[in-house]
C-alpha cells in the first residue's frame, strides 16, 4: 500500500521504517524540515532484528520524504504521529505540583488543520490514522471539529516502548482502533494483516482514547504494588521481594490475566476487605513510606458512596431496594459483602432502604419487591435478570446485565450518554 506518516519524531520514524521494511511504499512529512532525513536519528532505537541501533537500516531503507501535499497525494492511509507533550512539572521528575493539567494539544490541532486543508486541496477522501496519546472526549471536543469530509478518522494508539518501538510495532498484544467510519476501518485492518496477526479491536473513539491511557496507568498501577511489597521485604526478616513476586506470576488465573476486570461492585469475601485493612496496620507498623492498601479500602468505600449518591439521585421519590446481600453470585456468603456496605451508607446519608437475596433469605419475594421501588442490582444474581420488578420502577444495574423491560427504566452504571456497542 502507499502509506504516509505525519510526525517523524521518536515515535513516526521507527514506525515509518517498520512499515517501509514491510514492503510498503511510505513517504513521510514533518514540519521540522531536519527531520526529514534518513543519515542518523537522534534517540536510541532497537533495529528490525534487534539491532543495537535502527540507522543502518533507516539509511538503506526506500523511505521517502515530502511536503504534506505529496503525503497527501502519495497516500491511501495516513498516519499522524505528532506529539501530545505535558510540561516539565507534569512528567513525573519532580514533586507532584498542586495543580493538575491536561495535555498540550497545540501541535497535534495544528498539524491536523493543515492536513486537513491538504486533504481538502486533494478532493479525495483519505484514511487518516491518528496515533498520538489524547484524554478521553479529546477528539470530539478537539480535532474533529478541525476537519473535513474527505477526512475519514480513526484512532489507532500503540502500545508500544521506546527503544523497541518497531519491534512492538511488529508483535502487539493487540491493535486498538477507534472507528467513525467502517470503510476506512476495513481498509486498516487490511493493511495491519500486512504487518501481524494481532487481534484488531474495534470500538468508539472515545473507547479507544480511555483504554489507551487506562492500560498506561495499569502497568504503573502494577509496579507501585511491587514497589510497596518491596519496601515490605526491606522491613521484614527473612523475605525475599523477587521470591514473593515469582510466586505471584504462577497466579495465571486469576492475577496475570482479564479475571475481575470488569467495573460492578467492590470486592469481597472472607480475604479481600480484611487483608487489605490488615495490611494496612501492617504498613504503619513498619513505616512504610505510603500506606498503599489503605488507599485500596478508602477507594473502595468511596466508590460504593457514590452508587449510594446513585441511588438517592434516581429514587428519590421511591423506596429503595438492594438486590443481593452475598459477595458474590450464587452464593449465600454475606461475609465481606459489599452490597452490605453499600446499603449501610445508603442508611448513613439518613434514608431507609430494604435488602433482599434469593439465596440468603430464601425464595419468597418480600413484599416491599412488589411495590414500585428504585432496584439497585447489589448481587449479580442470575435470577435478578428475569426478577419481577413492577410497572414503574427504577433499576440500578452496576453489572450492565439486566435487560430492557416493558414500564420499567434500566439504568446500566458504566454506560456514558450514547455508549455505543463499537
Amino acid at each position: 500500500m502507499k502509506i504516509g506518516i505525519v510526525g517523524l519524531g521518536k515515535l513516526g520514524m521507527p514506525v515509518a521504517l517498520a512499515i517501509s521494511l514491510k514492503g510498503h511504499d511510505v513517504v513521510g512529512y514533518d514540519i521540522r524540515a531536519e527531520s526529514m532525513q534518513k543519515d542518523s536519528f537522534p534517540h536510541r532505537e532497537l533495529g528490525p532484528n534487534d539491532e543495537d541501533s535502527m540507522e543502518e537500516a533507516l539509511r538503506n531503507s526506500d523511505l521517502k520524504f515530502g511536503s504534506i501535499d505529496d503525503v497527501v497525494n502519495h497516500s491511501e492511509i495516513i498516519f499522524v504521529a505528532v506529539q501530545t507533550p505535558h510540561e516539565s512539572q507534569f512528567e513525573g521528575i519532580t514533586r507532584i505540583p498542586d495543580e493538575r493539567k491536561d495535555f498540550d494539544y497545540a501541535w497535534l490541532k495544528d498539524a491536523m488543520g493543515n492536513l486537513a486543508a491538504a486533504v481538502q486541496r486533494g478532493g479525495q477522501d483519505k484514511v487518516v490514522i491518528l496515533i498520538s496519546t489524547v484524554l478521553p472526549g479529546t477528539l470530539s471536543r478537539e480535532i474533529l471539529p478541525l476537519l473535513n469530509d474527505h477526512v475519514k478518522l480513526c484512532y489507532n494508539p500503540f502500545f508500544i516502548a521506546m527503544g523497541t518501538t518497531i519491534r512492538d510495532f511488529y508483535y502487539p498484544e493487540f491493535i486498538l482502533f477507534g472507528v467513525l467510519d467502517d470503510g476506512a476501518a476495513q481498509k486498516a485492518e487490511e493493511f495491519y494483516k500486512t504487518i501481524n496477526n494481532a487481534p484488531f479491536y474495534r470500538t468508539t473513539l472515545e473507547n479507544a482514547e480511555l483504554i489507551k491511557v487506562s492500560y498506561n496507568t495499569f502497568i504503573g498501577m502494577k509496579i507501585v504494588f511491587a514497589n510497596v511489597v518491596m519496601e515490605i521485604c526491606h522491613k521484614l526478616p527473612n523475605v525475599d521481594c523477587d521470591k514473593v513476586m515469582d510466586g505471584l506470576r504462577l497466579a495465571g488465573r486469576r492475577l496475570m490475566s482479564g479475571a475481575y476486570l470488569t467495573g460492578g461492585m467492590g470486592d469481597g469475601g472472607g480475604c479481600h476487605p480484611r487483608d487489605n485493612i490488615a495490611l494496612s496496620w501492617l504498613a504503619k507498623k513498619l513505616d512504610l513510606s505510603y500506606d498503599w492498601y489503605e488507599s485500596v479500602m478508602v477507594a473502595r468505600e468511596d466508590q460504593t458512596a457514590w452508587l449510594a449518591d446513585l441511588i438517592l439521585a434516581h429514587g428519590k421519590d421511591l423506596p429503595k431496594v438492594i438486590l443481593g446481600k452475598s459477595f458474590k453470585p450464587e452464593t449465600n456468603l454475606t461475609v465481606g459483602s459489599p452490597s452490605i456496605l453499600l446499603s449501610n451508607i445508603v442508611r448513613e446519608k439518613g434514608s431507609s432502604v430494604e435488602m433482599y437475596d434469593p439465596y440468603v433469605d430464601g425464595e419468597v419475594v418480600p413484599e416491599f419487591c412488589k411495590v414500585p421501588s428504585c432496584f439497585f442490582i447489589g448481587t449479580k444474581h442470575d435470577s435478578f435478570k428475569n426478577f419481577d420488578y413492577p410497572a414503574g420502577s427504577i433499576v440500578l444495574d452496576p453489572h450492565r446485565y439486566i435487560p430492557d423491560k416493558e414500564g420499567v427504566t434500566v439504568v446500566q452504571i458504566g454506560k456514558g450518554q450514547g455508549a455505543k456497542s463499537n
